[in-house]
């Protein structure tokens, strides 16, 4: 977080952000390579209309939300589905394939409080307060209305108000009040009498995105899973649709590209990328990753391996 701005530069940085976040209401595709705004923490509220949907997607950073209106939306981690409710919590570590599920017939918008929080905040507070082994898994999900850890969405309010008004020293209270979210987060975690949140049962959804996270790496085709399931493709492609917004096809594009962009963070070279994720050539590959992120594949490389300095670190709830 870069706790000085020029005074001329603010105005315009909040203009930017602003006009970014009135897209996000008209683009389902806002959330693919969405950055964050500083080095250390972003916090802001969002809000999902009737209609609206967001698509697959993973970050360079960690999130957490605290939903404030569900009205019947689902979150989807991985291939695990959750049923949301008022208070509940999800925090999501960097790589990991995320959505939120808006039903077709949703009554009123969902609304979550959003925190962004960037590897190099997260692994400083890890290391030099030793919560490494303490803190949250890959994906954590509790439930807080009802029980001792429901003023945790206070705490969230208060560094969303600390945004919106941004009165002199907001930056520095937000980072401060997302160490607090923080602490209250690993405590409720630790506690025997917490709610985690259990997937639902499996359906369809869920055994298909399963079945694509085990042959990623290999071909695969509607007919093929069709096959699998003892279903039609129609079924399936019904399914995607209604649930996912987009095409079977499209989704497990997304899924594959969300694996290859944590190939390519660790160095891996850009061939072997293509192959380890199921893309036939390079060339599809190319193209699929230009056209989903607006970046190459070496041009995302090289904007990862920036220095913290340099960048702002981040890619989109």
């Amino acid at each position: 977080m870069k706790i000085s701005h020029s005074p001329s530069d603010l105005p315009e940085q909040r203009q930017i952000i602003d006009q970014i976040r009135e897209l996000s209401r008209h683009s389902n595709d806002f959330y693919q390579e969405l950055e964050m705004r500083s080095r250390f923490v972003d916090t802001y509220q969002d809000i999902s209309r009737p209609g609206s949907s967001v698509q697959l997607h993973s970050h360079t950073f960690y999130e957490l939300l605290y939903c404030r209106s569900a009205n019947g939306v689902e979150y989807l981690v991985g291939s695990d589905r959750y049923k949301l409710q008022s208070g509940d919590l999800i925090f999501v570590a960097p790589g990991i394939s995320h959505c939120p599920i808006l039903p077709p017939n949703m009554s009123g918008p969902y609304i979550r409080d959003v925190l962004w929080i960037s590897e190099v905040f997260f692994n400083m507070i890890a290391e030099d307060f030793g919560l490494a082994a303490e803190g949250p898994s890959e994906a954590t999900l509790l439930r807080t209305a009802g029980t001792r850890w429901e003023y945790i969405g206070r705490l969230f309010h208060k560094g969303v108000e600390e945004t919106q008004h941004q009165q002199y020293g907001w930056e520095l209270a937000v980072a401060a009040n997302t160490l607090t979210i923080l602490t209250h987060l690993l405590r409720a975690n630790q506690d025997t009498c917490s709610k985690p949140l259990q997937a639902e049962k499996p359906e369809l959804l869920d055994l298909v995105m399963a079945y694509v996270e085990r042959h990623l790496a290999e071909k695969i085709t509607l007919a093929d899973v069709a096959r699998h399931f003892f279903i039609s493709e129609s079924t399936i492609t019904q399914t995607f649709r209604k649930k996912m917004g987009v095409s079977f096809y499209r989704c497990v594009t997304q899924r594959r590209l969300i694996a290859a962009k944590a190939l390519i963070e660790k160095g891996s070279p850009m061939e072997a990328v293509a192959e380890q994720v199921g893309f036939s050539d390079y060339s599809s590959f190319f193209r699929a990753f230009k056209q989903e992120y607006g970046v190459s594949p070496r041009q995302y490389r090289k904007k990862q391996a920036a220095p913290p300095e340099g960048k702002s670190i981040g890619a989109g709830p």
